[in-house]
């Protein structure tokens, strides 16, 4: 059984009032409708206009913005770059001078350090001597070419002239010989004649038919003829000697001339000399200028204008190769700005460029150089293998390299490594 309750609902309760009062102190005044809006711009030409008007002017200032945020692409990932030029040493020695100190502005030429130069003006005067001891020897070798040359020419015409004298003097020998054997023949004959005379007087004396005076006059005359055949036969045989001799003395000529036709190969030998002492020259005189080369590396001085930052020291000993100095030239500096991959599709070398430089505020003029050949994670020292492990997709950054407008650093206010936010325009 439902429980009653003690209070009495009214079945007609008394009229609401159609609205509470409002405080004497608030006032509100109600939006129009839209009704009413269409209504007021139908009756106001002016309020239709000027609402067509600020919808134009939207419309136009935002495609005017669309435009110029697609004008640029620009990136907070960017600083001025530049060249470090390492300076090191040529040669080993000890430092003596330093004349710069870090972070010092210096102009190409300027001499930053010095090694102990002493040693190697030693070599070089040793170069030098050893030049001239070369050019003396190769002088004279000089010489000796054109008089061997006259020498060789001389004594073959001597040694030919030989063989020619000694042909004749065989001719004349031989001439000798064979008047030395038909006179041999002549005393012989004369001596059998006188022998023969001798035996007949022999036999007339004996039966004392001569006188004994002729007798003794026959056998004088035999003792002479006998006499004149072996003088016939010394004179022969002496004349025969003379044919040997001549003979001997052509073969000597002949073998002289021989001799003499090694002339030419004489005179290329000292040719030869000679090329070899001009070689030795050019020797010398490389070691001197190599030597020259070294005295002047003892002055180490810097190849470009800008900022220099040492690691030298008086009293160093440098071994070549070791990096005394760095220079840091001002006048060449740029812009590596590394921009995401969504934002080279319209970029080109040659598109002008906005730098905003953090450091002072400034912004400088540029344009784009030339855009890296890979991104910059290819390069770093542990590139990404997406072939390996669980591949997420990342968008890359590839490097933009932005050369500054000529004049736009003339202060050298820029500084390796320096903040940079460039705009380029691509459209």
């Amino acid at each position: 059984m439902a429980q009653r309750t003690d209070v009495d609902i009214p079945l007609n309760p008394p009229p609401a009032t159609a609205q509470a009062a409002t405080p004497p102190d608030e006032t509100h005044s109600a939006a129009p409708p839209p009704a009413d809006v269409r209504k007021a711009l139908h009756r106001s030409p002016a309020a239709r206009m000027l609402a067509i008007g600020a919808v134009l002017v939207l419309l136009v200032g935002g495609f005017f913005a669309w435009r110029y945020f697609m004008s640029y692409e620009s990136t907070d990932d960017a600083q001025v770059d530049g060249h470090l030029m390492p300076l090191s040493a040529r040669i080993s020695g000890y430092v003596t001078t330093v004349n710069v100190d870090d972070n010092q502005l210096v102009k190409a030429g300027t001499v930053l350090a010095e090694i102990d130069p002493r040693d190697y003006q030693v070599a070089v005067d040793q170069a030098r001597a050893n030049v001239a001891d070369a050019e003396a020897q190769a002088a004279s070798l000089g010489i000796s070419v054109p008089i061997t040359s006259i020498n060789t020419t001389s004594q073959t015409s001597a040694t030919e002239a030989d063989v020619e004298n000694a042909k004749a003097g065989i001719s004349a020998a031989q001439q000798q010989f064979d008047s030395a054997k038909a006179q041999l023949v002549q005393a012989q004959a004369n001596d059998v004649k006188a022998q023969n005379d001798l035996v007949r007087y022999k036999q007339l004396v004996d039966k004392q038919e001569v006188s004994q005076q002729q007798y003794d006059q026959a056998v004088a005359a035999a003792h002479a003829s006998t006499a004149n055949v072996s003088s016939a036969g010394a004179s022969a045989s002496a004349a025969e000697q003379q044919v040997h001799q001549a003979r001997a003395r052509l073969l000597q000529a002949e073998a002289n001339f021989r001799a003499s036709q090694s002339g030419p190969q004489q005179v290329a030998a000292s040719q030869a000399h000679a090329r070899a002492a001009l070689a030795g020259v050019a020797e010398k005189q490389a070691a001197l200028e190599q030597a020259e080369l070294n005295l002047q590396y003892t002055k180490l001085a810097a190849p470009v204008d800008g900022i220099v930052m040492k690691n030298a020291e008086v009293g160093m000993n440098v071994q070549p190769g070791q990096q005394l100095f760095t220079i840091v030239p001002l006048d060449s500096v740029w812009i590596t700005a590394n921009f995401k991959e969504t934002q080279l599709k319209n970029m080109r070398p040659g598109q002008r460029a906005k730098i905003h430089i953090d450091a002072n505020g400034r912004e400088y003029k540029g344009h784009v150089d030339s855009i890296a050949g890979s991104s910059g994670a290819r390069t770093s020292l542990l590139p990404p293998e997406n072939a390996t492990g669980n591949y997420v997709k990342v968008v890359q950054r590839v490097p933009v390299k932005i050369v500054l407008e000529p004049g736009e650093n003339n202060d050298h206010y820029l500084r390796l490594g320096m903040s940079a936010e460039p705009k380029v325009y691509v459209k």
